[in-house]
């Protein structure tokens, strides 16, 4: 019997829609091909949702994501809502997302196949063949440890912020990312600043007990973060997975994503609650919005990647398989697009890309 799964589509804003749009039909296609089954409810979030219901994440729209398999995003925010503070920023809602279904641990992988090599703006013999994964604790760290504040005045004023870390929190991303590194090539860089600070120095402590005690098949090395951002410039090739704090993470993922030349070919997944939430790396990009013109690949692969979260594999190989020949034909949109290869607005590249992944499910 077919599987079935209860999918939240959250397009949000700017290009999201759109976005979300391609992946919502990619999946249908999908269905048609396996029998799998997506029943989709579709809320609002981010800037769409403040002005529809008050509040960047309705307490409807909460509930059903809490309720489903699994939760797509497109993106939220602009300058539209760019007035708006506090708990009324349409990323608060993201924020509040991600606390309320529990997931701790952002993925984030980075691969640059053949076709992508001359995108790069590294030379293509440095990032050919680049296949990583960077998993970033999502929930602690120095962006919600407290004390933090701000005080006093002209050159007596300052303001703080506390990196923090608890033993249980590095412990379950470290396992987080050795299992992950299973599944791939086996190796396992763990990014921190030991030499200098006492979180990282408990963050190494942590991870390499979990490593002797749960995982010593895996290949495991530490690295300081300044290194670690000049190696992915140099020779990105070299890491598999790399699993590091919420700040370090925010930085290296956003670094590495540069690689394949484009942000719209990165997808996202955050993990380790029992709902996931999958969604691309870019923004909102609201100047694109309308125009045909967005990268559609980062939320096909997201949608990719919900499909091996939810435990069908083969039809997340597929729509990988699906981006990569749609590549390999020479088709792009705008932020990739140069002499010599096809200019396509979203749709065409997203039906090209759908088309690829059928066919390859079917054969």
């Amino acid at each position: 019997m077919a599987s079935s799964y209860s999918l939240v589509l959250l397009p949000g804003d700017g290009i999201g829609p759109e976005v979300v749009a391609t992946a919502t039909d990619l999946l249908d296609a999908l269905s048609q091909a396996s029998g799998v089954t997506f029943r989709t409810v579709t809320e609002r979030a981010g800037g769409d949702a403040i002005d529809h219901d008050g509040t960047p994440l309705s307490d409807r729209a909460l509930a059903a994501c809490k309720d489903a398999d699994a939760v797509l995003l497109g993106a939220v925010g602009g300058a539209a809502w760019d007035h708006h503070t506090g708990p009324m920023r349409p990323e608060s809602g993201l924020l509040q997302l991600r606390k309320e279904l529990g997931v701790f641990a952002n993925l984030r992988p980075v691969a640059v196949p053949d076709a992508l090599a001359a995108a790069s703006p590294l030379r293509e013999e440095a990032v050919r063949g680049t296949d990583l994964l960077v998993v970033r604790e999502l929930t602690g760290g120095i962006y919600f440890g407290e004390p933090r504040g701000r005080e006093g005045v002209g050159d007596a004023e300052v303001a703080w912020n506390t990196m923090r870390y608890s033993r249980a929190e590095v412990a379950r991303l470290a396992r987080v990312a050795f299992t992950r590194a299973r599944r791939r090539r086996g190796k396992v860089t763990s990014v921190d600043k030991a030499n200098v600070l006492v979180v990282s120095q408990l963050w190494r402590d942590v991870v390499r007990e979990v490593h002797e005690a749960e995982f010593s098949d895996i290949a495991l090395e530490h690295m300081y973060v300044d290194n670690a951002a000049m190696q992915l410039v140099l020779n990105p090739r070299q890491f598999d997975v790399i699993v590091t704090g919420n700040l370090f993470g925010d930085i290296l993922s956003d670094a590495a994503a540069t690689l394949g030349g484009s942000l719209g070919l990165l997808p996202s997944a955050s993990v380790g609650g029992p709902v996931g939430l999958f969604e691309p790396v870019h923004g909102s990009a609201p100047d694109l919005a309308g125009k045909d013109a967005a990268n559609p690949i980062a939320a096909l692969l997201s949608a990719g990647m919900m499909l091996d979260e939810l435990g069908e594999p083969r039809l997340g190989e597929a729509v990988r398989h699906g981006v990569e020949a749609a590549l390999q034909a020479g088709l792009r949109t705008g932020d990739l697009w140069r002499e010599g290869l096809t200019r396509v607005g979203t749709q065409a590249l997203a039906t090209r890309i759908r088309g690829e992944a059928v066919a390859w499910l079917s054969r």
